[in-house]
C-alpha cells in the first residue's frame, strides 16, 4: 500500500478559502432572533437610543447572552439596505430623526494630534465605578458651520451634574481654556479630580488647564463616544434647547445657566429619581468629605 504524500500548507489556497468564507452573507442577528428584535423595536418605539438599548438589555437579561446586541448592529439594521430586521420607519424615533445615516465628520476636520495627551487607558480605576465624585466628562456641541459657534458641556460622572461653558468668539483652544478655568474655579477641590475629553483640538491647552484647575485630563480613543457615555447622553438632551445647525452664539450666559438648571433639577432614574442637584448636595454634605458650597443649576 502506497503511503499518502505528506500534507503541505498552501498559502494561495488558504487565501482563496478565507476570501470565499468572508464573502458569504451572514444573517443579521436581529433578523434571526425574534425575541431580541421585538425587545429592540419596543425600546426604539419609546425613543431609546441604540446605546441605551444595548446597555439596558444587559441589565434586564443578565444571564441570557442571546439578548445582547451592539449599538452599531442596531444602526446597521435600521439604515443598511439588506440588513433588514428592524422596521425602517423606526429611524424617526432616533434623536436625529434622519431616514438616512449621516457620515461622521472627517477625522481631520476637528481632530489633530494633541501634544502630550494622556490616554483614557491610564485613567484611575475609581473613575469607572462612579462611587467617588469629582470625575468629569466633557465635549462641545457644535453650531452651524457658518457661525463657527459652540457650547462646552461638562458632566460629573457620579451625580450627572451639568455645567455649560459659554464660549465667546468661537471654540479655539484659548477660548475653551478660559471658560474651563472659570467654571472649575467655582467648585470645591473634592470635585476637581479628572476630566475626560475626546481628541478635539479645542483641548490643545490641556496642560495649562490642568495646572490651573488641578484636574488630571485624559483623552478618549478616536471615534469612541461611548467612553464618555454620560456626556454623550447629556449632549443629546441639550439638543432640545440648542437645535443642530443653528447659531449657538446667540444664546447668552444666563440662558445657558437656565438650561443647566433644567437638567440639574430633572429627576433621573439612574440616581434613584433624585435630581443631579440633590445628589451633588448630598455628596457635599457628607461629614467625611471636605466641606463645600452646595451648587445649584
Amino acid at each position: 500500500m502506497k503511503a499518502k504524500p505528506p500534507w503541505r500548507y498552501s498559502p494561495h489556497l488558504a487565501q482563496l478559502r478565507a476570501e470565499k468564507n468572508a464573502a458569504r452573507p451572514k444573517p443579521a442577528k436581529l433578523a434571526t432572533h425574534g425575541r431580541l428584535r421585538r425587545e429592540v423595536q419596543a425600546r426604539l418605539e419609546e425613543e431609546h437610543s441604540p446605546e441605551q438599548i444595548a446597555a439596558c438589555l444587559v441589565l434586564k437579561f443578565p444571564d441570557d447572552p442571546e439578548m445582547r446586541v451592539s449599538p452599531e448592529t442596531i444602526y446597521q439594521s435600521l439604515y443598511v439596505q439588506g440588513r433588514g430586521a428592524l422596521r425602517r420607519d423606526l429611524t424617526v424615533r432616533l434623536r436625529t430623526g434622519r431616514a438616512l445615516r449621516k457620515p461622521r465628520r472627517r477625522a481631520d476636520e476637528r481632530r489633530g494630534r494633541i501634544p502630550n495627551m494622556i490616554s483614557i487607558s491610564e485613567r484611575p480605576a475609581e473613575v469607572d465605578d462612579r462611587a467617588v465624585p469629582g470625575h468629569w466628562e466633557g465635549d462641545l456641541i457644535i453650531g452651524s458651520t457658518a457661525s463657527g459657534s459652540a457650547i462646552g458641556t461638562l458632566v460629573e460622572r457620579t451625580t450627572r451634574f451639568v455645567i455649560l461653558l459659554h464660549l465667546i468668539g468661537g471654540h479655539g483652544a484659548d477660548v475653551v481654556q478660559e471658560a474651563m478655568i472659570t467654571a472649575m474655579a467655582g467648585l470645591p477641590e473634592m470635585l476637581r479630580k479628572t476630566l475626560t475629553w475626546d481628541q478635539g483640538r479645542e483641548m490643545s491647552n490641556h496642560a495649562k488647564i490642568a495646572v490651573a484647575t488641578g484636574l488630571d485630563i485624559y483623552f478618549c480613543d478616536p471615534h469612541s463616544p461611548w467612553q464618555r457615555g454620560s456626556n454623550e447622553n447629556t449632549n443629546g438632551l441639550l439638543r432640545q434647547y440648542f437645535p443642530k445647525g443653528t447659531d449657538l452664539s446667540v444664546y447668552q450666559a444666563d440662558y445657558l445657566e437656565h438650561v443647566a438648571h433644567k437638567l440639574n433639577t430633572r429627576p433621573r432614574k439612574t440616581l434613584g429619581w433624585k435630581t443631579p442637584a440633590q445628589a451633588l448636595d448630598e455628596l457635599l454634605s457628607q461629614p467625611q468629605q471636605p466641606p463645600g458650597v452646595a451648587l445649584t443649576g
